[in-house]
């Protein structure tokens, strides 16, 4: 008797706490659209990205992160003042979703309406304040350079096959039997003050793995620094992919006065006889 009481009473329960919740407003969003910001006067690259979260926000009440597109309901309704943020997977990894801090926040004020759907189809650009160091493989002369006492496989430009986010050329290593290890490093040393946010974003068509790594270059030395590994696709199914790798940590651990270099990385992969990146 006693056990059926419970469950009558959980089950009366459980349907009062139902009749009593009002019919949500729907809010759908779209995929990313990501805009050249005149201020920057192209010095942003080309607009390649792979924003795949939206953070979002009703009335400065934080509701969750969403893989876009996606289709929620909020039990709100009327004027609201709606923050969406654009949000990445850090490092690639799916689990460490964050909001990029370089683009900035879409916002409007709609009115939410129960059993209705909003749908907001969300733009962003590059914030005024950010700064570039770009590699498009476009001039002459690029800034990556082959490690002359290591490096067998070398660094060339190409232009089969483009997409539109590759301009006119790309940066293209073939990686065989013989050319098997490919080391390469920026030329430039690049100042980037401890504690701020920094990323390195790469635009990757690859069937062999590729290590990146943080060059310190510091009045006590140079320490190469290993950071994000990107993992071979298959021959038969490999894509254009981006990435956006996170700087500010090795950043924050360099010695005092350092600038820095970007490393790379790859031996040809365990049983493959021709790959590239």
């Amino acid at each position: 008797m006693s056990r059926l009481s419970f469950f009558l009473l959980l089950l009366l329960g459980f349907t009062a706490c139902v009749k009593n919740n009002p019919d949500p407003s729907w809010l759908e969003v779209t995929a990313w659209t990501l805009q050249s910001n005149i201020d920057l006067s192209g010095d942003e690259g080309e607009l390649s990205h792979n924003i795949t979260e939206a953070w979002v926000s009703i009335d400065d009440k934080t509701i969750g992160v969403f893989q876009v597109p996606f289709k929620i309901p909020i039990l709100k309704s009327g004027t609201c003042n709606i923050k969406i943020y654009p949000a990445i997977k850090n490092n690639g990894i799916s689990a460490t979703k964050k909001i990029y801090p370089f683009l900035e926040v879409y916002e409007v004020n709609q009115t939410l309406v129960q059993n209705q759907t909003l749908t907001l189809h969300p733009i962003t650009k590059y914030k005024s304040a950010t700064k570039f160091w770009i590699e498009d493989f476009e001039g002459i002369n690029i800034s990556l350079t082959d490690d002359p006492n290591t490096s067998i496989a070398h660094c060339e430009t190409a232009n089969e096959n483009l997409q539109p986010f590759n301009g006119n050329l790309y940066g293209k290593v073939s990686m065989n039997s013989i050319d098997s290890l490919w080391v390469a490093y920026t030329e430039n040393d690049i100042f980037i003050a401890k504690g701020k946010e920094a990323y390195l974003e790469i635009d990757y068509h690859n069937t062999n793995s590729l290590t990146t790594g943080l060059i310190y270059v510091s009045p006590s030395g140079v320490t190469n620094n290993i950071n994000i590994r990107l993992n071979a696709q298959s021959p038969e199914s490999v894509v254009w992919k981006k990435i956006y790798i996170e700087l500010k940590e090795l950043i924050t651990a360099a010695p005092n006065s350092s600038s820095f270099r970007q490393s790379f990385s790859c031996y040809l992969e365990s049983g493959q006889t021709n790959t590239e990146i």
